[in-house]
């Protein structure tokens, strides 16, 4: 079969599949990416099919329109067409499921992408135990020693502590009573305000402010 051949065969067959009105642009920009057909070549073709019978043209104005030929197709009375009407209603649901199924798969795909492989997880636990046993061993140095903290500096962490306790609670106080002022005249909440502003409390952090 020539190539003039096949691209009349490729044509008449898309014209069959399709079964709708098309101009030959309209099919040359529908069959040249997958098949390279040149726009004159799509243009004869469409036209020596119309002259041999086997798909049908009218003209409207200046525009020629080509279509399957209708003879090769068997009459559809009304029941064929609802029991058409079921199955394309099946078949939509069918394509909601399945699209729906594809993109939970998709999430999947993305998720397991993104976490570590076999290898790469045995090598973290590898790395992980290493440390744990080098924090063993500096916890047992730890405890073995003896009279390694004097009283002086006991005493120098306890008092450096209550300094700066004690100056948490003033900023504490401090910025409660700013934002307390400020929500007088704040038309939303507390938790929005500080939302809006981007203030962490204490709270928030799940730390409380130790007794002196």
């Amino acid at each position: 079969m020539s190539k003039k051949d096949n691209g009349a065969a490729l044509i008449l067959a898309y014209l069959n599949e399709k079964n709708r009105p098309y101009s030959a642009q309209d099919v040359f920009c529908n069959l040249q990416k997958q098949h390279g057909l040149g726009k004159t070549a799509v243009v004869k073709a469409m036209e020596h099919l119309a002259l041999e019978g086997k798909i049908k043209e009218k003209t409207y104005g200046k525009q020629k329109i080509y279509f399957a030929d209708q003879a090769q197709f068997k009459d559809v009375n009304d029941a064929d067409l609802k029991t058409m009407d079921v199955q394309i209603s099946e078949l939509s649901t069918e394509v909601q499921s399945l699209t729906q199924t594809c993109r939970h798969l998709e999430a999947e795909l993305k998720e397991l992408s993104s976490s570590l492989t076999t290898e790469e997880m045995t090598s973290e636990i590898k790395a992980l135990k290493a440390e744990c046993s080098r924090y063993k061993t500096r916890l047992e140095k730890i405890k073995s020693a003896a009279n390694h903290v004097t009283p002086e500096e006991k005493d120098k962490v306890y008092k450096e502590r209550t300094v700066y306790v004690k100056e948490w609670k003033k900023r504490k106080r401090l910025a409660s009573d700013m934002i307390n002022a400020i929500l007088e005249g704040y038309p939303k909440s507390k938790k929005e305000f500080l939302d809006e502003v981007g203030v962490e409390t204490d709270e928030d952090c799940k730390v409380a402010v130790p007794n002196t």
